[in-house]
């Protein structure tokens, strides 16, 4: 008898565990069906719309992946990238690091694209990761998962941005803090720098390296130093509008390049220089630049880097535009 009860109530407990998982996960989580009742059509809307753009200017495929970045790193993946400045409050859009993003055409065309097939249904911040993912995949890059279900953000603040994206000086410590701070560890650290086989940047973002590193007129030691020569012939001292290749003779194509150049002390910024700092990380770049992983592990942590700090549930809002609040 009493064993009869105890396989009673332990039959009724699990069957409790299973409905109170599967609640929260359908209130409260991600997930790759997320839309198929309300909005199916979302994912080849958004596809069409980014090949549009991409077959006219494949180099956008690089500042959109930058952009899903930079918006998971301020205040989780929530949009607020996307939000204007207002009279009262400047945002994320109009920091220094992000006043060199492109591609907000794009977002904004595939959320018009969406709201036309379901209005009101799928958030700008899903759009962000959908339209990252699709433009590196149609460059010839890896293909993920994006879990769907994110909710848009309603505040965007311009100093997060200064105080929580990695800049392109920080030291390895820096790195690592920053990506902890976002449940990301050093595998995923040296995976996502890979995101700089693709694009270009300012002179700007990396001058001190070749022309004042200490304040005394001198050159990063840390930097090849054919490398600074070809630098400086492309970025003179001041220069704040020449762009140079972040993957010299690879930058339109999305493959191991990247770590080849870092392990010759070729990496453009100081954070790509760190990585050989560090063994650990170190150990991951030997391993990334020899190919056969390096895709399946960005799909990997471009997955996990797209939970940061979402907003679910009834959490935010889904905007109609996505540089505005409701």
């Amino acid at each position: 008898m009493e064993t009869a009860t105890a396989r009673i109530l332990i039959t009724a407990l699990a069957a409790f565990l299973v409905f109170a998982c599967t609640s929260s996960d359908a209130a409260g989580g991600l997930a790759l069906n997320f839309y198929d009742n309300t909005c199916p059509a979302v994912y080849n809307t958004v596809e069409n719309v980014v090949g549009q753009y991409m077959s006219k200017a494949p180099s956008l495929a690089a500042p959109l992946l930058r952009m899903h970045f930079h918006d998971c790193f301020v205040r989780g993946c929530d949009g607020s990238v996307l939000l204007n400045s207002t009279n009262s409050s400047k945002a994320e859009k109009d920091a220094i690091p992000n006043v060199s993003l492109r591609g907000f055409q794009v977002i904004d065309a595939a959320k018009a694209a969406v709201e036309r097939v379901c209005p009101g249904v799928v958030s700008c911040a899903d759009i962000i990761a959908l339209v990252a993912r699709d433009a590196v995949h149609m460059l010839g890059g890896p293909f993920w998962n994006v879990p769907m279900g994110r909710r848009d953000g309603v505040v965007s603040i311009q100093n997060e941005a200064l105080t929580k994206l990695p800049p392109p000086f920080a030291n390895f410590t820096q790195l690592t803090s920053i990506f902890a701070s976002n449940g990301l560890d050093v595998k995923d650290l040296v995976v996502l720098s890979g995101a700089h086989t693709i694009g270009t940047s300012h002179c700007s973002s990396f001058s001190s390296r070749i022309y004042n590193f200490t304040g005394k007129g001198d050159t990063d030691p840390s930097l090849d130093k054919y490398y600074v020569a070809q630098l400086k012939i492309k970025c003179k001292p001041g220069d704040t509008k020449t762009i140079v290749e972040m993957d010299p003779g690879s930058f339109r194509t999305f493959d191991t390049n990247y770590y080849v150049n870092v392990k010759k002390n070729r990496g453009l910024f100081q954070s790509d220089a760190a990585l050989l700092t560090n063994s650990e990380a170190k150990t991951y770049v030997n391993t990334e630049l020899q190919g056969p992983s390096f895709f399946s592990d960005f799909a990997t942590s471009m997955e996990k880097m797209g939970r940061i700090g979402v907003l679910t549930g009834t959490a935010g809002q889904i905007r109609e535009h996505c540089a505005f609040i409701n």
